[in-house]
């Protein structure tokens, strides 16, 4: 199968947009995933799936830790900046959003739907991508506030149901 058809396929699975970053401040590098979902509750784990091309791929070898950071329906904005459409890299893409750090020092967007603080804990390389698992040791979450989707290639918004 051809990688546009199949991109077109997975257009059709509705996924949350979250921000991966990692990287202590001014040296920070981050992107716009979907691929991204929880594996354990004993550890608390996940598992992000980033391009071995993407900036942020080193900086999480690098410096062992990573944030998941699952946007909300007004944070539109920030999946764009972090998505590359704009042509900001790195450090400029956290420029309008507030950053903070919790136990690992990954920068934690304030605001987002939730964040997930992680300490990289193993490394699987597949084809063009890693599937980073990372133990998440702390995070936060904005309970009144409604999920932005990535469906058929737009951002989507549950609205009020």
């Amino acid at each position: 199968m051809e990688a546009d058809h199949y991109r077109a396929l997975m257009r059709h699975q509705a996924g949350a947009v979250t921000v991966i970053a990692a990287g202590a401040s001014g040296r920070r590098s981050g992107i716009t995933a979907t691929a991204f979902s929880s594996l354990s509750d004993e550890p608390p784990a996940i598992l992000a799936c980033v391009s071995l091309k993407s900036s942020v791929h080193a900086v999480i070898r690098e410096s062992g830790t990573f944030s998941v950071n699952i946007l909300a329906s007004d944070q539109q904005d920030v999946a764009e900046r972090f998505s590359g459409k704009t042509g900001l890299k790195g450090e400029d893409r956290f420029v309008g959003s507030a950053w903070l750090n919790l136990a690992t020092g990954a920068p934690i967007l304030e605001g987002a739907l939730a964040s997930l603080d992680c300490r990289l804990s193993e490394q699987h390389v597949f084809a063009t991508h890693s599937i980073f698992i990372g133990i998440v040791l702390g995070g936060q979450f904005r309970a009144e506030a409604q999920p932005l989707l990535y469906f058929r290639n737009d951002y989507w918004d549950l609205g009020t149901r």
